[in-house]
Parts: C-alpha cells; structure tokens; sequence
C-alpha cells in the first residue's frame, strides 16, 4: 500500500491507485498477479514438463496442484526454471510486455552460463540487461528492487574478468 501511494506522490503509475470504495480501499491487481485460473494453467504447464534423466529434479514433483505453487525447488532446479523453463510456463500467462521482459531476463541469464561467450556480444547483454531492469521498472513496484536485483548489471563485468561461469 505504502509503495502504491509513494508512486502516486511522485505522479508515476497511476494506474496502481488505491481505489476507495465505500469504507473499503481496494488495491488494483498488478499486470504481473495471476488469477487463480492463470496460476492453474502456469502449474500444470510445469507439471507437464518432462526432462532427460539428471538434468534436473522432476519437475512435476516440484509442483503442488493444491496450493498452487512451486515446492521443494534446489539452487539448481532454480536455474533451469530461470533458464529454461519459466519462458515457456509464461507463454500465453501474462500480459505481452510483462511476459516479453521476463522472457529476455531469462534468455540474458541463459547467455550468461553458455559454455562460451563472445566478447563482442559481451557489450550488447551490458546494453540488454539495463534495458531489461528499466522495464521491469515499469512493471513491479519499487520495493522490488533491492540490492540483489541491481547486482545482475555486474555479471558482464565478471565474466569479462572471470571467464564464462558455466557449471
């Protein structure tokens, strides 16, 4: 609520109003909240998913129908939703510009552990990732962005230091 009335003080997004209906202040769902509908259709596309042996856990195991959420997730099953999967569970799920910006979050991540990395497209995911975080600026409310969020700029950084991270 805090976050929705400062955006509203400095005249940003005022679609995120608070509406005041009677004695009842409503908040607007966000472009990126799901339905329960949506988050049906975005486990079940994950309970689907099927991987080769040791690629990752078992998806469908990680995913609980009754609550509706992801359970049981390792570091690694992390990277592979990251990567790989969250692309394809969104397709069809979110609004177009929210999905597109998630989608080249992931496919910037998924260049950043390839095996090899050329150092001439190194410049180009610089440009892309501070493109991508000044979209989802537009998009989650500010209390999102932490410290965390404004760390991935440096992964260029440090891979031109450090050599690709794969594995």
């Amino acid at each position: 609520m805090n976050a929705c009335l400062d955006l509203i003080e400095m005249n940003v997004r005022e679609e995120v109003a608070p509406r005041e209906v009677g004695k009842r202040t409503y908040l607007p769902a966000a472009c990126y909240t799901l339905s329960k509908k949506e988050k049906t259709s975005f486990c079940e596309s994950l309970k689907g998913v099927k991987v080769p042996q040791d690629y990752s856990s078992i998806v469908k195991r990680l995913v609980s129908m009754n609550d509706l959420k992801l359970i049981g997730l390792k570091s690694h099953d992390c990277h592979v939703l990251m990567q790989q999967l969250l692309p394809v569970a969104i397709c069809g799920i979110l609004p177009k510009n929210v999905r597109h910006t998630i989608t080249r979050l992931c496919l910037f991540f998924n260049s950043m552990c390839s095996k090899e990395i050329d150092s001439q497209k190194l410049d180009e995911l610089e440009e892309e990732i501070i493109v991508i975080l000044c979209q989802l600026k537009m998009f989650f409310p500010p209390s999102f962005f932490d410290i965390m969020v404004y760390l991935v700029v440096n992964l260029v950084r440090e891979i031109r230091l450090c050599e690709p991270v794969y594995m």
